[in-house]
């Protein structure tokens, strides 16, 4: 698994989601902003995020480091989508 593929998961099953992914093929870092984030807990977003990635969790990705953010928190980081 590249972190490409893993972008492209998030991004084709989490609609209207942005995602930076980097990674040595087994553990990966993301970035994911999505207005689909609004008003749920960083539990919740990151459920959605696993969703999205289906089955790959249970075995392509070994380890995954989230930081999930709606479009205004990562705004008041300074970050552009």
């Amino acid at each position: 698994m590249q972190p490409e593929q893993i972008k492209h998961l998030i991004e084709q099953g989490l609609a209207g989601a942005h995602a930076s992914v980097s990674g040595d093929g087994q553990h990966f870092e993301a970035i994911v902003v999505s207005a689909a984030f609004a008003n749920k807990t960083m539990v919740q977003q990151h459920k959605l995020v696993y969703q999205a990635l289906g089955n790959k969790m249970q075995g392509e990705i070994h380890a995954l480091s989230l930081r999930t953010y709606t479009p205004e928190q990562w705004a008041e980081q300074g970050g552009a989508i």
